[in-house]
């Protein structure tokens, strides 16, 4: 069973690694458009495991579908989508590692260059975080602790508590910006 102690640096470490998740918008400035270098944008960024893609563009006039492999890819085959998004601001997580492939959806679009390849790795900060943090202590039903150990692991509980809830709130600043 986990302690107590460990519970809270679990949780703490899951809202850290969700504020520090990176939102890239496909396409920097100027979105989800035809003018866009596509290639050249995602060579310059690095997806992990936890962020999100944003798609911006103008409804009606784009759409966004995911691709199931990079033949589809290649020959702009819309027919094999996964996905199909158009909302104008579609957002897509980036839950595990591997290649994923977008185009336009409208057509001509895809066939013109408006097309996404990217590959997504594992973030160093969920590599190992889980079976370190998960390490739990047993008593014994038996053991009897004194009243001097007792006050010093709760002294040290309320230390950790305190250092807890200031993590999270730096934490929680550097998401709002």
């Amino acid at each position: 069973m986990m302690s107590r102690s460990g519970l809270l640096l679990v949780v703490a470490l899951i809202f850290v690694e969700q504020c520090w998740a990176a939102q890239h918008v496909v396409g920097g400035a100027q979105g989800w458009d035809e003018s866009t270098d596509f290639s050249s944008w995602a060579s310059a960024q690095t997806f992990k495991v936890g962020d999100q893609l944003v798609f911006k563009y103008s409804s009606g006039l784009h759409s966004v579908v995911e691709l199931g492999s990079e033949s589809a890819y290649k020959s702009c085959d819309l027919g094999t989508a996964l996905n199909s998004m158009n909302t104008g601001k579609d957002v897509v997580k980036l839950d595990k590692s591997g290649t994923r492939y977008f185009a336009c959806g409208t057509l001509g679009h895809c066939d013109q260059g408006m097309k996404l390849k990217i590959t997504t790795v594992s973030s160093s900060s969920s590599s190992g975080t889980t079976s370190s943090s998960t390490t739990s202590t047993t008593d014994s039903p038996s053991s009897s602790k004194s009243p001097a150990s007792i006050s010093g692991a709760s002294g040290s509980f309320a230390s950790f508590i305190v250092l807890l809830l200031a993590l999270l709130g730096t934490s929680l600043i550097f998401c709002m910006f």
